[in-house]
């Protein structure tokens, strides 16, 4: 049971995430002023700010394991430095294929100057919008992984969330090591909608 001041944390991020998406509808769709508060309501009383999401890990080993984790994904409402942090592991669409998303881990943000370790190759700046995501598996050649390093930058508008608990098998789960900012803001989330139990169904499912 989380404690009355995890509950106030957790409810702040919600009224946070439920103000800033209710608003991105309110700009996109030209909502009145009654539809907006019955959206920011809604999202707020009755809906999740998490979801699950399946998938296979060999790239991201060993966070999540070669065969299907089931994961509890942070959605991000916005995807800006103000809601994601060098070190996340998050969740984008596949820039090969919308239709599919994957989890890499966000190694640099737009600013950053990108130096290749191969001296034929030009440093480059990620400009406005654009990141820089990598496999987290040591193992995997760079030239044979599927992230930026071979498919490039990517828009940090396809950035649909953020991992923070993986469970792997039925005994064998946790959180996900996400930067220290990132842990701090999803530690009251975890402590509310963290459910194993329903994880562990969703994975016998798969």
């Amino acid at each position: 049971m989380a404690s009355i001041s995890t509950w106030f944390r957790y409810m702040a991020h919600k009224l946070e995430y439920s103000l800033t998406l209710s608003l991105k509808s309110h700009r996109r769709e030209k909502l009145s002023d009654r539809e907006l508060i019955q959206i920011i309501f809604k999202n707020l009383f009755h809906g999740k700010i998490t979801y699950l999401h399946s998938g296979k890990g060999v790239e991201m080993s060993p966070t999540m394991a070669a065969h299907e984790n089931t994961l509890l994904v942070r959605k991000i409402p916005i995807a800006n430095t103000r809601y994601l942090f060098v070190g996340d592991a998050v969740v984008l669409k596949d820039p090969n294929d919308s239709d599919k998303y994957l989890v890499r881990r966000l190694a640099a943000v737009e600013g950053f100057e990108m130096v290749s370790g191969d001296a034929k190759e030009e440093p480059f700046v990620l400009e406005k919008d654009q990141c820089w995501v990598v496999a987290e598996n040591k193992d995997i050649k760079a030239k044979e992984a599927y992230d930026s390093r071979t498919f490039g930058p990517v828009s940090t508008a396809d950035i649909v969330g953020r991992a923070i608990y993986c469970l792997r098998t039925a005994v064998d789960h946790g959180p996900v090591r996400n930067s220290h900012t990132a842990m701090g803001q999803d530690s009251p989330i975890l402590a509310v909608e963290l459910d194993v139990d329903e994880m562990a169904k969703n994975h016998k499912a798969q």
